[in-house]
């Protein structure tokens, strides 16, 4: 019963809510965690709607006894709480046992941030002689110009680009789009990739460009994955000697504090980022004053 009705919660998230591969990947491994934790506590698998206020609380306590992080046990639980509530409209139950179950509460993490300096350093990192290190520089220019998300740069294709107008439409989470604007810089480097001799023919003169909506390509001319993106920066940036904490993410975080920093207001950081809350963007507030204070101590003569 558990197994069939988690099957239709996520094929509802994938058609319904256009929840991405990571999401639905990281719901699967949350209710996973629950049926095991059913099977050997309770044997409960066969009947939904036994599982009750008692039995998440139990399962959080066999959470915590593992050791597993508040972070973890916090994402758990809100995958479980979309779960139930999906199982609830749908009326395969009667009572949602999520109701009153507390999150642990967690510490505000700060996102890691680049300096400017290092900003440069990491983009002098690809060779741009070869065509697919004048890819990986376009990909960092693009993510400094406009805050994107590794998912969104990857799912990017021609149309969405208007390098005239320096403006793109940008697919974000649950299939919400939004207008970014892109710098003449990123613009320049785009139109130089999508002309790159190499992206059509190969040294043999073969056809290389296989999806032809794409904007980036990996080496078999297919449409470039999350997974090969965080591979080349990991290597990028082992180069500089920059912490493994720094992700493509990252950048992202950069440019935010960046903004912030040379004058941008927080509500527009958070539409140009595709936030849902402006709670959200707010964090870049203390990013943005540990930075002031880190450079305060660093430069003034008496601190």
């Amino acid at each position: 019963m558990l197994e069939e009705a988690t099957h239709k919660f996520l094929q509802y998230m994938k058609v319904m809510k256009g929840a991405s591969p990571h999401t639905l990947r990281n719901y699967g491994i949350d209710l996973a965690s629950l049926k095991t934790y059913l099977a050997n506590e309770h044997k409960l698998l066969s009947s939904l709607s036994a599982i009750d206020k008692r039995v998440i609380r139990g399962f959080v306590v066999s959470l915590s006894q593992e050791n597993v992080s508040k972070r973890t046990i916090a994402r758990r639980l809100s995958s479980l709480r979309s779960f139930f509530s999906f199982l609830l409209r749908e009326k395969l139950i009667e009572q949602n046992p999520m109701q009153d179950i507390d999150t642990p509460k967690l510490e505000r993490k700060i996102p890691p941030s680049l300096s400017y300096e290092q900003v440069e350093r990491l983009f002098s990192q690809p060779d741009i002689s070869s065509y697919f290190g004048f890819r990986d520089r376009v990909i960092m220019e693009l993510f400094y110009s406009s805050g994107l998300r590794v998912s969104e740069l990857i799912a990017l294709n021609r149309q969405d680009i208007d390098l005239k107008n320096l403006m793109m439409k940008v697919k974000g989470k649950g299939k919400k789009e939004r207008m970014v604007p892109i710098t003449l810089n990123a613009s320049d480097w785009i139109s130089r990739y999508l002309s790159h001799p190499e992206r059509y023919l190969d040294g043999d003169g073969h056809k290389k460009e296989e999806d032809h909506e794409a904007i980036f390509l990996n080496k078999h001319g297919t449409r470039l994955t999350t997974r090969s993106v965080d591979r080349l920066f990991a290597s990028y940036l082992q180069a500089i000697g920059l912490s493994l904490d720094i992700t493509p993410h990252t950048i992202r975080h950069t440019i935010a504090t960046h903004w912030l920093e040379n004058g941008m207001d927080l509500k527009t950081i958070q539409l140009l980022l595709g936030h849902s809350s402006l709670a959200t963007t707010t964090i870049y507030t203390h990013v943005s004053t540990k930075l002031k204070q880190k450079v305060y101590q660093e430069s003034h003569p008496r601190a």
